[in-house]
């Protein structure tokens, strides 16, 4: 459930400023994310969207512009209270991220031990139900990384990324390289996981059929700042070449399809 547009926005960007020597990603960019909502960020290639949920994160710090999360100005906490904050969030990066020499129990296990400061067995017990959590089998758990199907990888990243109970989830093309079945599969999960455990979700995707299928607002980065952010049937409308392009495509309009389609049949 969406948190009412007049409450305070659990993500608040304001003014954001990125930039990699003389080239500028982001210019000013604002953005609100809204608590118990899915977002989904999309744009070009160059637009920056890793690179937005980088800074809100706090693994790039931006040039200027302020990022309050939970009421926090993250980038103007001192390190212990940031790091309090950063407890509450939960990452997912594209390629899995795993560490390739621990399991995926050891894997789970590493944010409940070195943040949390449980011991191993106490770690790997809760890592245990989180596997559970992100649809892995209980056996998934003595596996290393190379012996995981692409799937089984994004689970058992999304997995580590549950591990310390988040509010806020992050998640960077989560379906990327994921057969249509495997997609819509990791669709439904994000949706009732984010229904169960109330979480909200920042989802950066290229995936069309995830946006239509699971995500609240859209985000479109474009021109260094963010052009729009609302619901898909508003961002659809927008006069814009890319957005036309992107919505309105082929592509686009199967997505739109196969959504109707399985709200209809629901």
């Amino acid at each position: 459930m969406v948190e009412p547009a007049n409450h305070a926005p659990i993500v608040q960007v304001r003014g954001l400023v990125n930039r990699f020597g003389s080239h500028v990603v982001h210019e000013g960019l604002d953005l609100d994310i809204h608590k118990g909502e899915i977002l989904g960020v999309v744009g070009g290639s160059g637009t920056g969207k890793s690179v937005l949920l980088r800074s809100i994160v706090g693994l790039q710090p931006p040039a200027a512009g302020s990022i309050q999360i939970l009421g926090q100005d993250l980038l103007a906490l001192p390190s212990d209270k940031r790091a309090h904050i950063e407890r509450r969030f939960g990452v997912m990066f594209q390629s899995g991220a795993l560490f390739t020499s621990l399991t995926v129990i050891e894997n789970v296990a590493v944010p409940l031990m070195e943040q949390a400061g449980l011991g191993r067995a106490q770690a790997e017990q809760l890592a245990r139900s989180k596997i559970g959590l992100a649809g892995l089998p209980s056996d998934a758990g003595h596996l290393y990384p190379s012996s995981l199907s692409g799937g089984m990888v994004k689970r058992a990243a999304l997995a580590r990324a549950l591990a310390l109970d988040p509010d806020i989830l992050f998640l960077d093309e989560p379906t990327a390289g994921l057969d249509p079945i495997g997609a819509g599969a990791f669709d439904n999960l994000i949706m009732t996981l984010r229904d169960a455990l109330g979480l909200t979700v920042f989802l950066v995707t290229h995936d069309l059929d995830t946006l239509y299928a699971s995500c609240d607002r859209v985000a479109v980065l474009s021109r260094k700042k963010v052009l729009a952010a609302d619901t898909l049937d508003r961002v659809e409308a927008i006069d814009d070449p890319w957005i036309h392009e992107y919505f309105h495509g082929p592509r686009g309009r199967a997505a739109n399809r196969a959504a109707q389609q399985s709200r209809s049949a629901k």
